[in-house]
């Protein structure tokens, strides 16, 4: 018999030891022909032969006779095979030289590719307006309308937040043009739909009317009280809620008012340049969206540096030939200044406001018209008895007229998402 191998002591043990090493090891006995047979078998075994390793490059003239062997299959990767067949790609430990071949680095993480169990759609949800909102209260699930839809897609657009403060100055050198209502109305869409602080600022040196068409709150501040504290809100331990002692909360809308102090004489209320990016920055600070009720003069500083720091312009005009003449006469002087201030003025949002009660859609669209030149969207405005004088409120305007600031804050976000 052979020398015993190493490799295989159990089989060396078994089939050279006696009967009596056999029942010492609990083996089973056998016959001295089968023992014969079995022992001559195993002499033919020889010590395993290790597998052969690959070489680490392909042979010379590997990758030609790979492709003349092999023709394309239908899918070009494990991601196409899984999608023709229904089937993961077999993992096998064979060599891939494709990535050699192909001049790219051999990974699993780019050669294993799955479909992801995560169900990324947006959820459907089902009409809640007019008749097929009826049907879907009553279980039968409807698809909204058109007119839904759109809806829907302008509630979201105003409920974006966006990165970094945003500043729209709604604008219009002639008074009474509907500055302030469009600033209240704007800033209580965006606050209402998309939540977090949104501040409504009184730029105007003037007799500003922000203050009278708004809430107060439990104080008198205004614009001139906050000026000597911006140095305290700015430090690092300040805390948001001392701003409170400055601004007016809407407690309906859910926005707050930086009032101007119209009881005095434009004189004792002067805001320079360095004023006003001091109160800017601390606007900044504190609120997401800050929108600016500018005044009438044009030259002033507080107006000068206002337009510096604005994101979006809203040009605000009533259906008054003189309030739109303004207004076009404003976005042209910009565009002729070039730079920022011809950005502004084309990226421009246009909210014509009818004015007459008796005034018709005619009217409102032709001035809408007239802008369309000049800046980037116009909105038209129905009139609303509820803007015209007193508290503003958005609740106490007429369905139509919520529509309309809804579509036009949308226009409007969409030039911050830009910014």
């Amino acid at each position: 018999m052979r020398e015993p191998s190493p490799e295989y002591p159990a089989a060396q043990d078994h089939f050279t030891q006696g009967p009596e090493g056999r029942e010492a090891a609990n083996l089973p006995a056998m016959s001295r022909r089968s023992r014969r047979g079995i022992e001559g078998r195993t002499a033919a075994v020889s010590a395993p032969v290790p597998p052969a390793q690959p070489p680490a490059q392909p042979p010379a003239g590997f990758a030609e006779s790979l492709r003349q062997d092999n023709p394309p299959l239908a899918w070009e990767d494990e991601a196409g095979y899984a999608a023709e067949t229904g089937l993961a790609a077999e993992q096998t430990d064979a060599p891939d030289w494709s990535s050699v071949i192909a001049g790219e680095p051999e990974t699993r993480a780019t050669a294993r590719r799955r479909a992801s169990f995560l169900d990324t759609r947006t959820a459907r949800i089902p009409a809640t307006r007019g008749f097929r909102g009826l049907l879907s209260s009553m279980g039968v699930r409807m698809s909204p309308s058109e007119s839904e839809q759109a809806e829907r897609r302008d509630i979201r657009a105003v409920s974006q937040h966006w990165p970094g403060p945003r500043t729209i100055s709604v604008v219009n050198g002639k008074g009474g043009a509907n500055k302030t209502p469009t600033t209240v109305m704007l800033a209580a869409v965006f606050a209402r739909n998309g939540g977090g602080p949104v501040l409504a600022w009184d730029n105007n040196e003037t007799r500003g009317t922000l203050g009278w068409r708004t809430e107060q709150g439990p104080h008198d501040s205004t614009v001139m009280d906050l000026l000597p504290n911006t140095g305290n809100l700015l430090s690092p331990s300040a805390q948001s809620a001392l701003l409170a002692r400055f601004v007016h909360h809407q407690t309906e809308d859910k926005f707050d008012v930086l009032r101007s102090k119209p009881d005095v004489l434009a004189s004792e209320q002067k805001i320079t340049m360095a004023d006003f990016d001091a109160l800017h920055e601390v606007a900044s600070k504190y609120f997401r969206l800050n929108l600016v009720d500018s005044g009438n003069d044009e030259s002033a500083e507080r107006w000068l540096r206002m337009i510096h720091h604005t994101d979006q312009l809203v040009i605000a005009t009533t259906t008054v030939e003189e309030h739109a003449e303004a207004g076009a006469l404003l976005l042209e002087a910009l565009q002729e200044r070039g730079g920022m201030f011809a950005e502004l003025a084309t990226n421009a949002v246009v909210i014509v406001s009818q004015s007459d009660r008796n005034g018709t859609d005619a009217q409102v669209r032709g001035v809408a018209r007239g802008f369309e030149p000049l800046a980037r969207a116009t909105v038209t405005i129905p009139y609303d008895a509820a803007l015209r004088k007193g508290q503003i409120r958005y609740g106490s305007l007429r369905p139509a007229t919520q529509r309309a600031w809804l579509a036009a804050a949308a226009a409007v976000a969409e030039g911050l998402s830009a910014s």
